[in-house]
């Protein structure tokens, strides 16, 4: 390291400490335990940077639901534990709705869009994206036909294969990504369309760079982010996802009729030329949409691909539920088309899908969350701006709350009577006031892509592979997907 990045690192820890001297100390309070940091580094020493849930688990043993820790120049406050994560996101929803300024975060999406935005912009996008997706059929028949209909392109996909091994990651993707492309752009894209592939790989490459190392310390000491990899990668995709995002709507602007908005592009513009016809200088601007459809296109692909791919492996690692499932589906559904009136006669299908959402716990450190005031929980004193971490693993894997909480256990979610019962420590979607706004529709993909392919196919390992040789530990990213397999898909007659 030469001496002017040594000078930055020293100018950046003396002003660090400072701060801290004022922010988290200013109160007699009695403030959350942990670890002891050391200069500069914070607790990095002690941190898992590839898994560092792991880490926050094994620390909440020794210092209570409610413990410190520092990042680098980052100080936080994670919170493990049903009871906890609950009493802040749900009983103080307001005290802790905002997001906290993390670098890597604020240089992606710079306050715009829905997932990252701050404030009065966070309250317009979400009100917005909700009560648009539901007037493009969130929850509503309309979507579901969408579904299926995708759920026959994937099949006839995976028919092609004619048994033979293959890895899913790209179709699943493409085929869960074609239904918020629909109501984003209002049309669908072939799974070998390359334009659509290249956004597939943009988001995929975006969300594991999210969790990496590289950028984690970026995140700690962004005075030094020239030194980042990951980060130069994200930002190169985010400017090329924008450029295609542009694009998209200056197209649409050409044939744009108030009258006929067809996707939540055109409901956008037609928002932004109220408010240009009215002088407002508000929220519906071009900034905030390139934002908008990013969030949503990601978040809509990846999370539900990923439960699938999670779904598939486990019902090929666990064959005897997995027949049970196909059972139940012959004995309700038959050869017909599943839809969603049939989840409430599939207790055990549900209770499956339940399952694989916990077990596969997908975002476990969930999406930062920040105090938007001084805050007591559980007896400790939280101060206004704290960046707060709910661990969701400790909810979805909660030895209080769950009977097997690190087995694969479809009974978590049945009654003695074999009737699917909700658990209130379900939290895969986050809660309080920043839940997942596409919650309603993820939950009828899952159901709908899950029981067509269960219908139509056994779930087998390669050839050469035994089930035993099934891993079920998770890749490295912000999410966890399982990592890449490849299996057969036997039809079934």
């Amino acid at each position: 390291m030469d001496s002017i990045s040594i000078f930055i690192l020293f100018a950046l820890t003396i002003m660090f400490f400072l701060k801290m001297s004022t922010f988290w100390n200013r109160s007699s309070q009695n403030l959350p335990p942990g670890p002891r940091p050391l200069p500069l580094i914070g607790n990095l020493h002690i941190i898992d940077l590839q898994r560092p849930f792991r880490t926050m688990l094994k620390l909440s043993k020794q210092y209570g639901p409610v413990f410190s820790i520092q990042m680098g120049f980052q100080k936080m406050v994670v919170l493990t534990g049903y009871e906890t994560v609950k009493e802040a996101l749900v009983n103080q929803a307001d005290a802790f709705a905002e997001r906290p300024n993390v670098p890597m975060f604020e240089e992606l999406a710079r306050g715009y869009g829905v997932i990252f935005s701050h404030g009065e912009n966070w309250k317009v996008m979400r009100r917005f994206t909700l009560t648009t997706l539901r007037d493009y059929g969130m929850g509503k028949r309309s979507i579901e036909d969408r579904i299926v209909e995708e759920c026959g392109f994937l099949i006839k996909t995976i028919e092609s294969y004619e048994g033979k091994p293959f890895e899913t990651t790209v179709i699943m993707n493409a085929a869960v990504a074609n239904v918020i492309v629909s109501m984003l752009l209002a049309k669908r894209y072939e799974y070998d369309d390359a334009t659509f592939l290249r956004l597939l790989k943009i988001v995929n490459a975006n969300i594991r760079l999210a969790g990496s190392p590289s950028v984690q310390l970026y995140n700690m000491f962004p005075a030094l982010g020239f030194l980042s990899g990951g980060r130069k990668i994200i930002n190169q995709n985010r400017q090329e996802m924008h450029e295609f995002i542009t694009t998209t709507f200056i197209e649409h602007l050409k044939v744009l009729d108030e009258n006929d908005q067809r996707s939540l592009i055109d409901s956008f513009l037609v928002r932004q030329q109220e408010e240009k016809n009215s002088n407002i200088n508000g929220y519906f601007h071009n900034d905030n949409l390139k934002a908008l459809v990013a969030n949503l296109f990601a978040a809509g692909m990846e999370t539900t691909s990923t439960t699938l791919r999670w779904g598939l492996l486990l019902m090929i690692k666990y064959p005897d539920i997995q027949r049970k499932v196909q059972e139940e589906i012959a004995a309700v559904v038959g050869t017909a088309q599943p839809w969603m009136e049939h989840r409430t006669k599939m207790p055990y299908t549900d209770a499956v899908i339940h399952e694989v959402q916990r077990f596969s716990n997908i975002i476990p450190t969930n999406l930062p969350h920040a105090t938007t005031t001084d805050v007591t929980l559980k007896g400790y004193f939280i101060p206004k701006g704290t960046h707060i971490v709910p661990l969701l693993s400790s909810v979805l894997h909660d030895e209080s709350q769950w009977e097997k909480p690190h087995k694969f256990y479809p009974e978590h979610f049945l009654n003695s009577e074999g009737k699917f019962v909700k658990r209130d420590a379900f939290m895969p979607f986050s809660a309080g006031r920043r839940i997942c706004a596409g919650e309603t529709l993820a939950k009828m993909e899952l159901f709908l892509f899950f029981t067509s392919l269960l219908q139509r196919f056994t779930f087998q390992p390669a050839p050469g592979m035994s089930r035993e040789d099934l891993e079920l530990t998770a890749a490295i990213g912000f999410t966890t997907p399982p990592k890449p397999y490849k299996f057969c898909a036997l039809p079934r007659s």
